[in-house]
This record gives structure tokens, sequence and C-alpha cells, in this order.
């Protein structure tokens, strides 16, 4: 899942992605792991830099979308200048992990160790692809771009800010 990185934290939920019909509802691409959230949210936050709370009146689904409408987007006008937006929660209101499970946005800041003890740097974003996920190690061999994979990413230590990886052949220069 992404995170936008504003006090307090939020996590991502949705995208606007255009208005649809005539009394301000609009489409909603879904980013999150549980698209049923939506039913029970009452409020969203709009936009990535000065996050604003919208009240939600009422959530439907259609062809793989949400269609939203919020307070106080009354006309398609209005819901279309919310087009590319982002839909945020709070991170108190993220959807509980499993132990062991983890926002990509905490990995971010890590600092990477191969296991055989060699520094790579930093990890400073996670790109999220079909695959998987790629992380970018920013350190003494420049920018290092990781597989999130089972067979690459061997422990990631919270409490120590620290990741262990195995490097591939090939995967570094």
């Amino acid at each position: 899942m992404v995170s936008i990185s504003t006090e307090p934290r939020f996590l991502v939920i949705g995208r606007v992605v255009k208005p649809h019909g005539v009394r301000g509802e609009m489409r909603v691409e879904i980013i999150t792991e549980l698209p049923e959230r939506f039913t029970w949210l009452e409020m969203v936050y709009i936009g990535e830099n000065d996050p604003q709370p919208a009240g939600v009146e009422s959530v439907r689904f259609h062809k793989g979308l949400a269609l939203v409408k919020l307070a106080g987007y009354e006309t398609r006008e209005a819901a279309a200048a919310l087009r590319s937006q982002l839909l945020l929660v709070p991170e108190d209101e993220g959807i509980p992990l499993e132990e062991g499970e983890y926002y990509l946005y905490q990995l971010e800041g890590l600092a990477v160790y191969t296991d055989e003890g060699e520094h790579l740097g930093r990890l400073v974003e996670v790109l999220e692809t079909k695959a998987n996920n790629v992380f970018i190690i920013d350190g003494p061999r420049g920018e290092v771009l990781l597989p999130d994979t089972e067979e690459v990413v061997l422990d990631i230590d919270f409490e120590n800010g620290r990741m262990e990886v195995h490097l591939l052949p090939g995967l570094v220069s």
C-alpha cells in the first residue's frame, strides 16, 4: 500500500479518475487491498500536500471502481476538479496488519545490508509494480534497484532500522 508523508501520516486508499454523472459522484480507482472499506468510511482526506477532510455521503461499486459522493461536491464540475487527487485515511484508521506484515512506507529509511555484510545504503523509495515491488537503495554504489522477493529480501528488522538482502547474480554491477 502507498503512503503520503505528512503529519499525521495518511494512507492512500484511492485516486479520483473522473466524474460520474451530474450530481457530484466520482469514479475512484481503488488502491487498497480491502475495497469494502469504502462502505464504512464516514470521512476521507483529499490531496497529497495539504489533505482536506470531506464527508462521505455514499459509495457503490461499478466495473472495478468505487463510485463515491463526497459532501460539498454537488456538481459534475466540482467532482471534475478532483480528477487525479488521492483519497486518504489517517494511518490510525488503516486496516490492522497481521504479524509480519507492514506498510511499504515503513521500509523507507531502513539501512540495507547484504548477507555478506556490505552496506548498500538506505532504502529511499518503493516502486509498486504488477510483478513485485522494487526497492530503490541509495548508497556507495549509487542507486541500486532490488526486487521485493523472498530470494532477495532475507530479513526486515524495524527495531534496528535494518534490512538484510541477498544479491542474486546480475542484480547489481
